[in-house]
């Protein structure tokens, strides 16, 4: 078999024809930067689970080892992407130039940072809390730098280099300026171990501040992606989940304002700063979250009628985990600030999808990975055939 890969997919995202045959290729060669996809799915289940306004037994220690899964997937696709870039510079030098794959790099920045949260959050419970901030803080400092240098340098590639027309606008061109609203929502987590004061006030201001890049990024995107779908009609079959990817930024921005809230009541900032965080929570996560909900029902409904035309499974169904994760915390915070039980029943409802859109990605990604279809190499474009003349009589 062979990947047929649509012009504008990521590389690995389209089914397999069950009749083609697989092209033989090193094992890294075609591992692509939206693996680091299926970090991020697995570690928001964690990290959205470890907050659930619902006591489960066992399932603190399950969302624990899911978290030290995430860990392993990390090492291991940092090893793998490593040996991709020294083995394969040709490939990997392609991807940055392919505007279908460039933003992927995005994702990178934004697994380092959930799989560290993750430590702070439940991670802490095997490693200690030592460890645990130990290793947040490596992967938060090394997250929000490639993802400061994501959000600048792929836009400029775009700029400069891609080219792309106005009807290619996906919404994976968010990913690399969702990346620092990643930092901003889990770099709170960190503040209350630094030392009092400036150091204090500083990250998390710095979060605030990385809160509005994103923002602000996120809504130059956004109306060039609802314009692409009401002018060009509905996305490829292949392309059609990452409509969920809108839900990133809706998700990750209403948790930042809730955990800056949380933060500032601890004595962070001075009054009335403090009381205006919590006010800014309630303020913009509600309609924002409204908005997100509006987008899930949108986004699924194209999804079904893209499965009942012969949607299959492919990579970008990963974009059903890590972005419904991030709604589910957002709601999580919103449950806690506003006291109303409706987004505590929101947040549960919502994890339930999540880790049932986990189950099925990843199920259908350890078949494809033990198959050798996800890291098969794409088949060249079937060439249109060249026009000629004959005589018939």
């Amino acid at each position: 078999m062979v990947t047929v890969a649509h012009p504008q997919a990521p590389p690995n995202t389209v089914t397999t024809p069950p009749t083609a045959r697989i092209t033989p290729a090193p094992a890294t060669r075609h591992l692509g930067p939206n693996w680091y996809a299926t970090v991020m799915g697995t570690a928001i289940i964690a990290s959205a689970g470890a907050t659930l306004p619902v006591h489960v037994p066992g399932l603190r220690t399950a969302c624990t080892a899911v978290w030290a899964l995430s860990l392993l997937m990390l090492a291991a696709l940092v090893a793998a992407r490593t040996l991709h870039w020294v083995h394969h510079r040709d490939q990997a030098r392609a991807h940055l130039l392919d505007p279908a794959v460039a933003p992927f790099y995005g994702c990178l920045s934004m697994a380092l940072l959930a799989v560290g949260g993750g430590a702070l959050l439940v991670g802490e419970d095997w490693i200690g809390t030592g460890a645990a901030v130990a290793l947040d803080a490596v992967l938060f400092t090394a997250g929000t730098v490639i993802g400061l240098a994501a959000a600048v340098a792929i836009p400029y590639l775009m700029v400069v280099k891609h080219r792309a027309e106005p009807g290619q606008a996906s919404p994976v061109w968010l990913l690399p300026l969702v990346a620092p609203m990643v930092s901003a929502a889990l770099g709170p987590l960190l503040v209350p171990h630094l030392p009092a004061g400036q150091a204090q006030e500083t990250l998390l201001l710095g979060c605030f501040a990385m809160f509005g890049l994103s923002l602000l990024a996120t809504l130059v995107m956004l109306p060039m992606i609802f314009a692409r779908l009401l002018t060009g009609g509905p996305f490829p079959l292949a392309l059609t989940p990452t409509l969920f990817l809108v839900l990133g930024p809706l998700g990750q921005s209403t948790t930042a304002v809730n955990k800056f809230a949380d933060t500032a009541a601890t004595g962070v900032v001075p009054a009335p700063y403090d009381q205006g965080f919590a006010v800014f929570a309630v303020l913009y996560g509600v309609p924002v979250t409204g908005f997100a909900l509006l987008w899930l029902a949108l986004a699924a409904a194209m999804v079904v009628r893209a499965r009942r035309r012969g949607m299959g499974f492919s990579m970008t169904w990963w974009a059903f985990t890590f972005p419904v994760g991030t709604c589910v915390t957002g709601a999580e915070g919103l449950g806690k600030h506003t006291g109303l039980a409706v987004y505590d029943g929101l947040a549960i409802a919502l994890y339930v999808l999540l880790v049932t859109a986990w189950a099925v990605a990843s199920t259908q990604t350890l078949r494809g990975l033990l198959s050798g279809r996800l890291l098969a190499a794409p088949r060249p474009a079937r060439q249109a055939p060249v026009p000629v003349t004959g005589r018939t009589t």
